[in-house]
């Protein structure tokens, strides 16, 4: 597709670099925006068809797996006297785990979103670091064999628990901070964990739960983080704010925005949710003078967009998926798909592929004619995003994390 020729190069210019092109380094891929150039990656499967291995995860956790080399990763939460923040990893092979470690502890206590856990952001694999992202409650580096490297710690109130992962540019690791009390973005050493920037948001402030994106816009690097009532693009180097869009009803925020057609698409969260495509050629607030276009219906709460093409494709929570036209915003086709939906879809070998919360995929041929492919369903919940490497598909359910491939 003709879109995802700069988007891989981005995200090898300022992503986590060291990865290969078949890992999953990160909550949405190689490119930060759910494209993965997999191929011989199956269509259908079931319980009894196309898994290579199932494996039991402890605790509660909805965090991305993670796949580097010959390793899995996972975050997880493990209720032992208090919460047991913990980092997993599982051999590629066979789905034994290798890695079982606790990163931090914390109290047991209320304040989650019911469809949350103290374990929602994914990590992060470069060579051989691995970080991870507790939201308030920590954020870590360790080595791949399991040794905690440095571990630091930013206060603010979350009112649903984290969501936001970090993101890697360079020699820095990004985070998003968004409570009622106070918000920021922040860059740590990747090394050390020292803060290398922080910078706070404008007021009003409101929960936010996204993570950030790199882009290249404008002949320069530029992070991209949407938080409430705004979203705004810095400098990845320094912090400082390069443009800024707001929008008056807007908290809450989940997805993560997407960089396609020298537009930022970006979803603006409760309580009318807005898909908002800006040029991200701009300074300071360019909100009356860069948003090409801006669309309500069908927007989703929590899943990602996925741009293929000149299309964007989006799932509600409550399972409408729609195509537009990703120059203009115009409806293409909009379809009722199985169950309700908190994943982001993923694109692979031709394919895009959308998870519901209730184990079901839906596979859809990209284009202006909605074509569906394949149905498939697994046991359990599923609300965690997909992740693809080489020929394999993997899926975090509530209780197990399944190897998918061609049998």
């Amino acid at each position: 597709m003709t879109s995802m020729v700069p988007l891989l190069l981005v995200a090898a210019l300022a992503g986590p670099a060291a990865a290969s092109a078949q890992d999953w380094p990160d909550f949405r891929g190689p490119d930060g925006q759910g494209h993965s150039t997999a191929r011989g990656v199956p269509l259908d499967w079931s319980e009894s068809r196309n898994i290579a291995w199932k494996s039991p995860v402890p605790g509660r956790g909805w965090s991305t797996p993670i796949v580097s080399g010959d390793r899995v990763w996972l975050t997880t939460a493990v209720e032992d006297r208090g919460v047991s923040l913990r980092a997993l990893a599982y051999d590629t092979a066979t789905g034994r785990e290798v890695v079982n470690v606790e990163i931090f502890r914390t109290r047991s206590g209320s304040g989650l979103h019911p469809k949350n856990t103290r374990a929602s952001p994914s990590p992060i694999v470069e060579g051989d670091r691995v970080y991870v992202h507790f939201g308030a409650a920590g954020t870590a580096a360790l080595t791949t064999a399991g040794e905690i490297v440095w571990k630091t710690q930013f206060a603010y109130e979350s009112q649903h628990g984290a969501g936001g992962s970090p993101v890697l540019y360079g020699d820095v690791l990004i985070l998003s901070c968004d409570g009622s009390d106070t918000a920021f973005v922040v860059a740590l050493d990747k090394r050390t964990g020292k803060t290398r920037w922080k910078t706070s948001r404008r007021q009003p402030w409101d929960q936010a739960y996204t993570t950030p994106l790199v882009i290249r816009a404008a002949d320069r690097d530029q992070v991209v983080s949407v938080g409430a009532f705004r979203a705004a693009s810095y400098d990845p180097q320094s912090g400082k704010e390069i443009w800024r869009v707001s929008y008056g009803d807007g908290f809450s925020n989940v997805p993560r925005p997407v960089f396609g057609n020298d537009l930022v698409y970006i979803t603006t969260g409760f309580f009318q949710p807005e898909i908002l495509a800006v040029r991200a050629d701009g300074s300071g607030d360019v909100t009356k003078t860069h948003v090409q276009w801006s669309l309500r219906r069908a927007a989703p709460l929590t899943p990602s967009p996925i741009l293929v093409g000149h299309e964007l494709y989006v799932v509600t929570d409550n399972g409408i998926a729609s195509c537009v036209d990703a120059a203009t915003g115009a409806l293409v086709w909009q379809r009722r798909l199985n169950g309700t939906f908190s994943a982001s879809p993923v694109f692979a070998d031709g394919r895009i592929y959308f998870l519901a919360e209730d184990g079901v995929a839906t596979v859809i041929a990209p284009g202006r004619e909605f074509s569906q492919l394949a149905v498939n369903r697994l046991d359990g919940a599923t609300l965690a995003s997909m992740a693809l490497s080489s020929s394999a598909i993997y899926i975090r359910s509530a209780t197990h994390l399944y190897r998918i491939e061609q049998r």
